[in-house]
């Protein structure tokens, strides 16, 4: 299983401002001392793309819906 972690903005954020901070969190994450001291937790840090990050979160909506369906899974 893997998991992710990510920034979200709220709707309607202006597109300067998302790609932005894309930018910067994208130069933090790919400081090789941020690397170092991530890569020591496990985690491999990746800073993609809003569109690569929307993607990601749809696919894993699709899998884990698929799973749900298949298992049965209500909520109580």
């Amino acid at each position: 299983m893997d998991s992710w972690v990510g920034v979200l903005a709220p709707a309607r954020t202006p597109l300067p401002v998302i790609e932005r901070l894309q930018r910067e969190i994208a130069a933090v994450l790919a400081d090789p001392a941020v690397k170092e001291r991530y890569g020591v937790l496990g985690i491999e840090p990746v800073g993609n793309t809003p569109e690569q990050f929307a993607a990601q979160i749809r696919e894993d909506l699709a899998r884990w819906e698929k799973v749900v369906r298949q298992a049965g899974v209500k909520l109580e």
